[in-house]
């Protein structure tokens, strides 16, 4: 777990990444802090996700898309292309 840590902080630069076992299946909460110390972002995954190599790729993808989001760096349109393009996928939360 301390690794895929280290490769979620790496990637999430400069957001500090913190993991916390939750859920009674082995999810993981994932919470990404700004300069200040404030949440930016808090998604729970499970561990397959952490685990796969390929699925991580698709975790920082993700929690990178919704930093974005979250400080008002993606435009309307994209989010809208993004919910277009996911279909049937679970609908972005804004």
């Amino acid at each position: 777990m301390e690794s895929i840590s280290l490769l979620l902080g790496e990637a999430l630069s400069p957001y500090q990444v913190t993991l916390t076992p939750c859920g009674a299946h082995g999810e993981c909460l994932v919470t990404l802090r700004n300069g200040s110390g404030a949440i930016a972002v808090e998604r729970e995954f499970n561990q397959a996700q952490l685990s796969d190599k390929r699925q991580l790729t698709d975790v920082v993808d993700g929690l990178h898309r919704d930093v974005l989001i979250a400080e008002g760096r993606l435009e309307p349109c994209v989010i809208a292309a993004l919910r277009n393009a996911a279909g049937d996928k679970q609908p972005l939360v804004v």
